[in-house]
């Protein structure tokens, strides 16, 4: 048996997301954010700098792995950023680099398309899904003053 130890596994950086279709900008887009919670918590941090347990209670239907696989993923390809704010163990703030912040007009665009289409289908099953509409519109409304891009078409 050998005495060397390995790093665990969870240190392991992330060496990114291969491209899918060589040369294909689409793929290549959907490989950095594509899954099912990165650009959520890009809407998330978009508005402030958050800790983990920030995001943890702004997103409630995410576990604790996959959350901190996401950020990973967004940190290793310089959408976002992971600062200790004290001493170790410190918690970890995580922020939008100005990278990241480049995907602010995306993600209002995809907020607006999916407020219209869950209304579009609400319409046809008879449900209204206010309260939600309002948290993410009220969202928002502090938007642009954080990361000066004028949302302009709100829904």
């Amino acid at each position: 048996m050998s005495n060397i130890k390995k790093a665990p596994s969870g240190n392991d950086t992330f060496a990114g997301r291969a491209n899918p279709v060589i040369g294909c900008p689409l793929t290549a887009a959907l490989a950095a954010i594509g899954g099912k919670w990165n650009l959520i918590i890009v809407y998330w941090l978009a508005e402030s700098p958050k800790h983990f347990a920030a995001l943890r209670h702004a997103m409630a239907g995410i576990s604790q792995k996959v959350r901190t696989q996401q950020l990973r993923e967004l940190v290793n390809d310089g959408i976002a950023r992971g600062q200790p704010k004290v001493p170790i163990p410190a918690p970890v703030e995580y922020s939008l680099t100005d990278y990241g912040r480049s995907l602010i007009p995306l993600v209002e665009d995809i907020r607006l398309w999916g407020r219209t289409h869950m209304e579009r289908l609400n319409s046809r099953n008879g449900c209204v899904m206010r309260d939600f509409l309002l948290r993410t519109d009220e969202l928002a409304q502090r938007l642009p003053s954080r990361v000066g891009y004028p949302l302009s078409r709100r829904g």
